[in-house]
């Protein structure tokens, strides 16, 4: 084993970035699963439309935060047809995912929308024209079927929310993919604050078709507290991807699943099926792939083989 004594300051910096930022997306993906059962939940007391423009309200207060600190420069961008399109779809994103949970298990819910990294390299490839190897075709397409084996649609146990769950993972995929595209034109602080507001935005002019104030006022503390995760959750995240190689900290996307069973079972007593679980395993693994393909060109790019 290689004692951290022989390793240079820089790659001692880079194992403590990776080690910290790993810590952070665990938090981090923990919080979000807390978001996504405290959404669930709120759907029985009020419409989802109206949820996700309060859990959208915290990321927006984030935004005005980042702004009041930095300074209006950060609404300078070089691409704004493409950052409103990625405000937009993070907007519609979350409007489907949540109106799913409404009616799906969440685990399952969860479980579907592992094919967004799946979904990412393919439009990748299709859009930017990304170089994608018959390998990773072939784990994309896999990771379909581990979806397939998720959703058995034509079985009894499909719920047709979980085609919401699809879409929401295709915008998710939309938005990474112009997150691509802005990285080399914009700072990514900008790109947070015009998603942010883009988002709130869209979502606030739907809220005279649906809003009503809840009788309770424990549902209005459970949506500011909601709102809060979300902010905090975009923080972590952010953070951990600022700090950590992208290759080493992606796996932990995973972890998602581990809460939403545990909420799923514990709030509501919903727990996934046998085949629920072989289709999560299969896009799993299909995903560990495609990110051990990527570490394996990071290396190649920096031994200056490619």
């Amino acid at each position: 084993m290689t004692n951290t004594q022989t390793l240079s300051p820089e790659a001692m910096n880079i194992a403590r970035g990776n080690l910290l930022g790993l810590l952070l997306l665990a938090l981090g993906y923990f919080m979000m699963g807390t978001v996504d059962m405290m959404a669930k939940y709120l759907t029985q007391y009020v419409h989802p439309f109206q949820i996700v423009w309060f859990r959208q309200f915290g990321l927006f207060v984030m935004a005005v935060m980042i702004l009041s600190r930095k300074g209006t420069v950060l609404l300078r961008t070089r691409r704004p047809v493409l950052q409103l399109l990625r405000g937009s779809s993070a907007a519609i994103s979350a409007l489907c995912f949540v109106t799913a949970i409404r009616y799906a298990p969440i685990a399952d819910a969860t479980a579907v929308s592992f094919i967004a990294p799946l979904l990412v390299t393919a439009m990748g490839a299709i859009f930017l024209g990304e170089t994608v190897g018959r390998n990773r075709w072939i784990a994309v397409l896999l990771g379909f079927v581990g979806a397939l084996i998720v959703i058995r649609p034509g079985f009894s146990v499909f719920h047709p929310a979980i085609g919401l769950v699809v879409a929401a993972a295709s915008f998710f995929s939309i938005r990474q993919v112009l997150s691509r595209v802005l990285a080399s034109q914009d700072r990514t602080s900008t790109t947070i604050v015009y998603t942010a507001v883009t988002s709130f935005v869209l979502l606030t002019v739907l809220q005279p078709f649906v809003w009503h104030w809840p009788q309770e006022s424990w549902i209005i503390l459970l949506m500011l507290a909601m709102a809060g995760c979300a902010a905090v959750t975009e923080f972590l995240v952010i953070r951990a991807f600022e700090l950590a190689q992208v290759v080493v900290v992606a796996p932990m996307h995973y972890s998602i699943m581990i809460w939403a069973t545990f909420y799923g079972w514990l709030i509501f007593g919903q727990l996934p099926d046998l085949w629920t679980w072989v289709g999560t395993g299969v896009i799993f693994a299909t995903g560990i792939f495609l990110i051990y393909r990527e570490r394996l060109a990071a290396r190649r790019i920096r031994a200056g083989r490619v």
